[in-house]
């Protein structure tokens, strides 16, 4: 985006810091307990977006909706790639997309009462009761998958089809087997290579980022660490709840994920009473942004 006028040097050195944080938040970094967000930063809308906030209780959740026709659920990543990817325009050519910000994510508050995604998971079946949403389709990326399945283990009565594309969430290995990668502490490169069957589609361009955008990717990435950091990456409870989900559930896998494997994918299926899974070819994490087109035919065959 083209400034109207030059940047102060002042300026364009706040911009560099705050590109080399969020850098170092989504890889390579040493544990530490994170700390509480700062004040949600404002951002521009894609086209067609329409944000506005929701507030439950003390929570404020921003919440953005595109597109048209039935409503549609989607649950973004921890790296809210989802939300300038184009497979996003293909499905809100037939559906409403209604698209929460998780508390400490986007521009949602974040109360220090909000320390797991079993709390997000309340929250967000709140939210679901005060839209007045029911029997539509759900569909969660890696967190956001995650919490798709933590909500439906709770309640499953608005759900008509699940969809969750390479979920964290369980443990299926035992104390000392490793079975979601530890990103916080692999080398950035490592973590590229884990991620993506083509590292170079992962690549972002953070020194051109906006601030306001930059702010945004360490604030998700710091909330991403404060819930999921202790136990790394699951609950341990849900894999003993995953057979109360009771409605038809399909499960995506990138064949190429490194970082939750098929394997793992095998097992959560598994746990879900009727859960379909389905891989997807020369894709990792993300195999809706990587293979969009077999990503988009694969989730209309299900839906």
């Amino acid at each position: 985006m083209a400034a109207t006028k030059k940047k102060s040097g002042k300026s364009s050195k706040a911009k560099s810091g705050a590109a080399n944080k969020a850098v170092a938040a989504k890889g390579g970094a040493k544990r530490a307990a994170p700390k509480q967000a700062a004040s949600p930063a404002k951002r521009s809308a894609p086209a067609g977006a329409k944000g506005k906030f929701v507030t439950i209780g003390d929570v404020t959740l921003e919440v953005e909706r595109r597109g048209s026709g039935k409503p549609l659920l989607l649950l973004y990543s921890e790296e809210a790639l989802e939300l300038e990817a184009p497979f996003l325009d293909a499905l809100a050519k037939r559906y409403e997309l209604i698209i929460p910000s998780p508390p400490g994510f986007g521009r949602s508050n974040r109360p220090d009462w909000i320390t797991s995604t079993d709390d997000m998971a309340y929250i967000y079946l709140d939210l679901i009761e005060k839209l007045g949403l029911k029997k539509l389709p759900v569909v969660g990326f890696s967190l956001g998958g995650w919490l798709a399945a933590e909500m439906a283990t709770k309640d499953d009565s608005f759900i008509s089809k699940l969809v969750l594309v390479d979920p964290y969430g369980i443990k299926v290995g035992g104390p000392l087997e490793r079975d979601i990668q530890d990103f916080w502490t692999l080398h950035p490169d490592k973590v590229m290579k884990l991620k993506w069957a083509d590292p170079e589609k992962g690549k972002r361009d953070y020194p051109s980022m906006p601030e306001q955008q930059l702010e945004i990717i360490a604030r998700n990435s710091e909330s991403f660490a404060r819930f999921c950091w202790e136990p790394y990456m699951h609950n341990p409870k849900l894999k003993h709840r995953l057979h109360r989900i009771q409605v038809p559930t399909l499960l995506m896998w990138g064949k190429n994920d490194g970082i939750v494997t098929t394997d793992y994918g095998a097992a959560y299926k598994k746990l879900i009473p009727g859960a379909k899974l389905v891989s997807i070819a020369k894709a990792g994490h993300y195999p809706h942004i990587e293979q969009p087109a077999a990503f988009v035919e694969t989730l209309r065959s299900f839906l």
